[in-house]
This record gives structure tokens, sequence and C-alpha cells, in this order.
């Protein structure tokens, strides 16, 4: 994306709510580096800045430059901790991915928290093992372990342990088991705030997802109709609004989903599938005479009993598991006419 694509993009992201928002690799290249000083300088005091970086020593400085004057900010570092990742892309033994991922996290600490310039910031720290679902978990444990050690975080300032599922790897209730060993090993629970970031090369990030803050992470990482690496991040519309369907609301707000399709098919360059769910054109068309016909009586049902002045708070249309202008929405287009 261009910059003012990036900018159009992150104050869509604002308007519906999000907190936490990962702008940039800043150290990558000069305009995510300018992208992320026009967010500094254009968020509101209420959302966190999250920038992403390598563990190296030249990448971080650079971040933090690009975050410095942030209300609130987050340095996101990550390092490979799977076998493969050590074996084949680092030569790097546990032990020597330990040292690398604290001497990373010390350093962010010295730029950032300690040093009394930066003391008009609130600086958070997140720490990826990257590969997480692939990773032997005690060893996941282990090095995050001496990374919130070497941070010192709080529980007013939690740290972040992102756990991702990079590449999927086996189903979700696994990963799911990995995130509750991960929560019920680590120490100092409470100054910890685990965080779910789902890739869905087997297609199952949403599932992952929701039976990972089931088992007990805190947070979910993820993209807006879940464009990313290869098969994309976990969908974070899907995943946000299955919460609100099922009673738990994330404060995001999904009214207009045809404006939010519209900038992220026109900056991201990808079209949404027409059949995505909540944001495709026919999640809420009916083709079929008996799917039509049983909406038609569910619709005929609630204006009779409001004529009537029975009240129901509940959304009961068969074929419709939310009301469609919950999402913009309006009722001409439930149904369409086939070739029938």
């Amino acid at each position: 994306m261009s910059v003012d694509q990036k900018k159009e993009y992150f104050q869509k992201l604002v308007s519906m709510g999000f907190k936490e928002i990962e702008v940039a690799f800043p150290s990558a290249s000069q305009t995510d580096f300018d992208f992320t000083r026009y967010a500094v300088e254009n968020c509101p005091d209420d959302v966190t800045i999250q920038a992403l970086v390598q563990s190296r020593e030249h990448l971080i400085k650079r971040t933090v430059e690009a975050l410095s004057g942030a209300k609130r900010a987050t340095i996101h570092t990550y390092l490979a901790t799977s076998d493969m990742f050590r074996e084949i892309v680092f030569n790097m033994s546990q032990e020597e991915a330990i040292v690398k991922a604290v001497e990373a996290t010390k350093l962010v600490r010295k730029l950032t928290k300690d040093d009394p310039k930066q003391s008009a910031t609130r600086w958070s720290y997140e720490f990826s093992p990257e590969c997480f679902s692939d990773t032997p978990t005690d060893f996941a444990v282990a090095i995050c372990e001496a990374v919130k050690n070497a941070w010192e975080p709080t529980v007013e300032n939690p740290i972040i342990f992102n756990l991702p599922a990079t590449i999927e790897v086996a189903t979700p209730n696994i990963y799911a088991d990995q995130i509750e060993y991960f929560s019920n090993h680590i120490t100092e629970r409470e100054k910890i705030c685990i965080s779910t970031h789902v890739h869905n090369d087997r297609g199952c990030a949403v599932a992952a997802t929701e039976l990972g803050l089931l088992a007990g992470a805190d947070r979910v990482e993820g993209c807006i109709f879940g464009n990313g690496e290869r098969t994309g991040n976990v969908d974070i519309v899907t995943v946000g609004l299955n919460m609100y369907t099922q009673g738990v609301p994330p404060n995001l707000d999904f009214s207009d989903m045809n404006a939010i399709k519209e900038i992220v098919e026109r900056c991201n360059k990808i079209p949404v599938p027409q059949r995505a769910p909540y944001g495709g054109d026919l999640v809420v068309s009916a083709f079929s005479g008996s799917h039509q016909d049983a909406i038609k009586k569910g619709f005929a049902l609630r204006e009779k009993n409001k004529a009537q002045g029975i009240k129901d708070e509940r959304w009961r249309i068969p074929y419709l598991p939310l009301d469609p202008k919950d999402i913009g929405r309006d009722y001409e287009a439930v149904i369409r006419v086939n070739s029938q």
C-alpha cells in the first residue's frame, strides 16, 4: 500500500474501535518508517501503536526512533523457536535462542521504559516465539520466562506473549492445548497477556483462535477479511462477529460492512469472495425456494408479533444467523431470483 492508502486504512481501523493496531515494520523501509510517524502524530490517545521488529540491534534502534513521542506504543520482537527453523534457518541451539531473545528484550527496555527521555510514552513489550505451534511447548515457556524476567512486567502493564500458529500444522484443539499448557506453566500469569496469532494454512484459523480464547488467551491478532501471508492471518471480521452472535461483544463496529469491504478491497487490491463469512455479497442471500419460504415466514411472524405488541428481543429468522441490518445490509438482498 502507498502511504495515502495506509492512512485511510489506519483511520478506518480507528473508527471501527480498534485500540491496538500494528501499523508497520518501520525498520524495513522508509515508507513504513514515515507511516509510523504519521500514526504516532495522528493516533487517538487511547490507541496503542504497535511496530514489528526482528531481534537485531540496529533494527530495534530504528523502530524505537519511529515510535518516539507516541502516547502508547508497543515494540513487538520475534524469534523463530521451532526446531526446524532453529536448525535449518538459523543454526541456533535452544540456549543460543534464549540468549538472543533476552539480549533483544534488554535493549528494548534500555531504549524505552528505562530511558528518562522516553517517559512520556507508555511503553509495552510483545514477544513472539515464532512458529509456536511447531515449537516444543516447554521450550516456548522457557524462552518466554527468560524474556519476562528481563522485561519485568507489571499487572498494570503486562507483557504480551504472542503465540503464533505461524504455519498451521495441526488441528485447532491441539493449538488450544498448547495455549492452555503455556498459560498454566508460565509464572506470574497475572502480569502476562497471552495473544493468539493464527494463520489459515489448513483453513482452521477462526476455529483455532476461538478455541485458543476458550483455552485461556486474552487477545487476538488478525487481519480484516484474513489478508496476510499465504492463505492469510485469521479473519478478525469473522472472529469479531462470531463473538457478537454468541453474546460476547468485542466492541468493534461492523455496522457498515460495505464501507469496510470497499476500503479493504481498494487498498489491498484483493477482492472479498462473495461467500466470505459476514463480508461476502451473498452471505444473507437465499436462492433456494425452501430457504426463501422459511425466511419469508420468519419475517411474517416477526411482523405479526410486533403488530400484536408481543415483545421478543431474540433474532429468530430461519437461515439468517444475524439481522442483515446489523452489518449494513438491507432486506432487499436476502431473496434472490433463481432459475426456477
